[in-house]
């Protein structure tokens, strides 16, 4: 029986052949396992944003409503299990080494081996088969027409959660060529529901549902109302309903709104969600880095904004939450980002609301480098220091918080926060 440590050893040395988007080896890996995904039904998200925290929500609803879960997400916060959840709780170590040798077996006949994003979506779906899952909320790594995860088909529900420029070498540099790969994930006769996007992002996806057979719902944001905000989670309306969720966030009212739109849509599709379900599954969720409170004093917050449309998301809570515990409404930024992201429009819009930055190195090939990120924020006249690792960054940024009575904000790469979060926890002070 292989070991865990084994098994992370073997999952590892796949990273060296990266991402090669393409249908055909998980394909392959799928029907020597026995085509695994065709014994489960699966809640197909994906999205520029908030994919993760809508999916995070409707794992914790189905489960309130006593539904047997699987929650798939990417990349992992602290460790690698936490990708994969059943029950709420991470795949347990020997599970994953039972799962990890049975896919390693076919794996290994093929001519043209598994990526490791291929190799984990078969982990994981030999794992939710095993478990006996009644519904999989299975996020999208990236894209979606591509993605290892489209590889099912037996969807009850499509949902795209948001539409913005990210990863524009691959999926294209235009919100329509972006909304065809997401709509890729589109399976004919299936509901599906958009949150945000552009006319001509929202057109596409339409366009792909009706062309599909498919009924196709829109988020009306224009139904959230009341929204009361602080460190501790968010209180508002969508229309009639008083919501509480623990997340923190002005972009979280947005994305229960998505939520609640698809529960509808799952009450259409068959499932029982009864109303105390909905509202015992918001009031618990749980979702890391995005805009969580990591310490109090001084106030640390992490939030996973990793591209120009999360940044401008995570901004609207420094303006709002942040902004008024700091002598000028600036905080202090430690701040990491992968090299094909588009910094220099991030660095534009955090300038104005940053009195000092400390940038970092993302422990990933694809990250930037920390000097050349810190000479981005100089040249928008922003006081930058570089360190190379995460930690070494918090270590710097946390005694000039502290110093100069501000919040400090972490953000950018989701990669950085098992580190952050040791470093910021370890400071004695």
């Amino acid at each position: 029986m292989m070991t865990y440590e084994e098994a992370m050893a073997y999952i590892d040395s796949l990273l060296w052949k990266g991402s090669r988007p393409g249908m055909e080896r998980i394909t392959e890996l799928c029907r020597l396992l026995g085509d695994p995904q065709k014994e489960l039904r699966f809640i197909h998200i994906a999205g520029t944003n908030g994919k993760g925290s809508v999916s995070a929500m409707l794992d914790s609803i189905l489960r309130a409503a006593g539904y047997r879960v699987g929650l798939f997400t990417s990349p992992h916060i602290e460790r690698f299990g936490d990708r994969i959840r059943f029950g709420g709780a991470d795949i347990p170590d020997d599970e994953l080494a039972r799962a990890t040798e049975q896919v390693k077996a076919c794996a290994d006949t093929m001519a043209d081996g598994p990526t490791v994003f291929e190799l984990v979506t078969a982990i994981a779906l030999v794992f939710f088969r095993a478990v006996k899952c009644d519904y999989v909320v299975w996020e999208c790594g990236l894209g979606g027409r591509l993605d290892s995860t489209n590889v099912v088909d037996t969807t009850v529900l499509s949902v795209i959660t948001s539409i913005a420029l990210d990863h524009c070498h691959i999926l294209g540099n235009t919100t329509e060529q972006i909304a065809a790969e997401k709509a890729g994930i589109i399976k004919p006769g299936v509901p599906v529901l958009f949150g945000e996007g552009d006319d001509a992002a929202e057109a596409v996806i339409r366009n792909t549902a009706m062309e599909r057979n498919c009924s196709y719902t829109r988020t009306d944001f224009t139904a959230i109302s009341d929204i009361r905000s602080d460190l501790f989670g968010t209180d508002f309306r969508v229309g009639d309903r008083a919501v509480h969720i623990p997340l923190v966030g002005l972009y979280q009212t947005r994305n229960t709104a998505t939520v609640l739109r698809a529960v509808e849509l799952l009450r259409g599709a068959g499932l029982s969600i009864p109303e105390e379900a909905v509202t015992a599954g918001l009031n618990s969720v749980r979702w890391k880095a995005r805009f969580e409170v990591l310490r109090r004093d001084p106030l640390v917050v992490y939030d996973g904004a990793h591209n120009p449309h999360g940044v401008a998301a995570a901004l609207e809570n420094i303006r709002s939450l942040l902004a008024p515990r700091s002598p000028d409404g600036k905080v202090v930024l430690v701040m990491g980002v992968m090299a094909d992201k588009d910094h220099g429009q991030m660095v534009e819009e955090l300038s104005p609301f940053t009195a000092a930055v400390v940038t970092v190195r993302p422990d990933r090939e694809r990250s930037m480098e920390s000097a050349d990120l810190a000479e981005e924020f100089r040249r928008c006249g922003v006081p930058a220091t570089a360190c190379d690792t995460p930690a070494e960054g918090v270590a710097a940024a946390l005694p000039l918080a502290r110093r100069e009575g501000r919040p400090l904000v972490c953000l950018g790469s989701l990669y950085m926060y098992g580190e952050v979060k040791a470093a910021a926890e370890a400071d004695g002070e």
